[in-house]
C-alpha cells in the first residue's frame, strides 16, 4: 500500500498509529516533497468513484486563499487536478492506495477497517 500524508498534519498522525497498531506494511510518502502528479490523481479518482472534488483539502488555508469553494464548480477536471498536482497542501490527506486498486481519501476509522480486513 501507498500512504500519502503530511507528517505535521493530527489525522495523518492518528492514520498511521492505527496502521502501525494492525502491523500494516505500506510505503510512506511526504506529500510536501513527492506531491501527486496529475496522472497519478486522475487515476485515483477513477479507481475511488468519489467526484475529484473530494480531494480537495476544504480546510486547508491554501483552499480559502484560493476561493476554491466558489471556484470548483466551473472548473473543468484537467484545471482542478492541475491545481492539486500543483500544491499538495490542496490535496485531502491522508491517501491510502492499495495494492488492488481501492484508494482511500481521509482517515475515517470504520472505512479504512472494512477495506483492510
Amino acid at each position: 500500500m501507498l500512504f500519502i500524508e503530511y507528517p505535521k498534519c493530527s489525522t495523518c498522525r492518528r492514520a498511521k498509529k492505527w496502521l502501525d497498531s494492525r502491523g500494516a506494511s505500506y510505503t510512506d510518502r511526504h506529500i510536501r516533497t513527492e506531491n501527486p502528479t496529475a496522472e497519478e490523481l486522475a487515476l485515483w479518482q477513477k479507481q475511488s468513484g468519489l467526484p475529484l472534488k473530494k480531494f480537495f483539502n476544504t480546510s486547508g488555508m491554501l483552499y480559502r486563499q484560493l476561493g476554491l469553494k466558489d471556484r470548483l464548480p466551473s472548473m473543468s477536471d484537467e484545471e482542478q487536478l492541475g491545481l492539486l498536482a500543483g500544491d499538495g497542501m490542496l490535496v485531502k490527506r491522508p491517501l491510502l492506495i492499495q495494492d488492488n486498486g481501492r484508494v482511500l481519501v481521509g482517515f475515517k476509522e470504520k472505512e479504512w477497517e472494512d477495506a483492510l480486513s
